[in-house]
């Protein structure tokens, strides 16, 4: 019998940790990838979120049984990409292109393995409510997001502007549950071990 493959997280996102903790995995290492995530001229917001998620994935180094599992979320409005606004301005502007609409977040998910490289795309639609002054400024003010796809992270304050979303609530967090199920069994590494 060949011994349990080894998980490594390519990511430092410790809302990833969580997620793969509901599905009772702590991964044996975490290697977040350094890579350019600027987008291509032209480049269209899923392909963009699946180039960038594979080549996290292929920059890591990855040794024999070792399983490597990397993943990126990107916001779109249409065919524009919103990433990690730089400043406070830049998020303040994501947050206006948004509100009081709808809009789609792609989250991608890459597992590679001595065999093969699986990935999967996860697109889900999300309104957001139309934000005042007053809950724009309030929401910038706690910096909740800094470092977030769209300048926001729906599992934090920004939830109070959500009133519905179109698939998966762990998509949007960042890392969807159930694919990632799949993808890592399919690996050899089963969620219930």
């Amino acid at each position: 019998m060949s011994a349990k493959p080894r998980l490594v997280l390519g990511s430092a996102s410790p809302r990833r940790l969580e997620l793969l903790a509901q599905l009772g995995l702590k991964p044996d290492d975490v290697r977040p990838a350094d890579i350019d995530e600027t987008p291509l001229k032209g480049e269209l917001p899923r392909p963009y979120c699946n180039r960038v998620t594979l080549e996290k994935a292929r920059a890591i180094a990855r040794a024999p049984g070792e399983v490597v599992l990397t993943a990126d979320t990107t916001v779109a409005v249409g065919r524009r990409i919103l990433g990690k606004p730089e400043d406070r301005a830049e998020a303040n502007a994501f947050l206006r292109l948004l509100s009081g609409r709808r809009h789609r977040v792609i989250t991608s998910v890459a597992v590679i393995d001595d065999a093969s490289t699986r990935t999967r795309d996860v697109v889900t639609t999300v309104r957001m409510s139309r934000l005042s002054e007053a809950e724009l400024s309030a929401y910038l003010d706690t910096k909740d997001w800094e470092g977030k796809a769209g300048a926001y992270a729906i599992q934090g304050p920004a939830a109070a502007f959500i009133p519905w979303i179109s698939g998966s609530y762990t998509a949007v967090m960042g890392l969807p549950v159930h694919e990632t199920a799949r993808l890592l069994a399919a690996a050899g590494i089963g969620v219930t071990e």
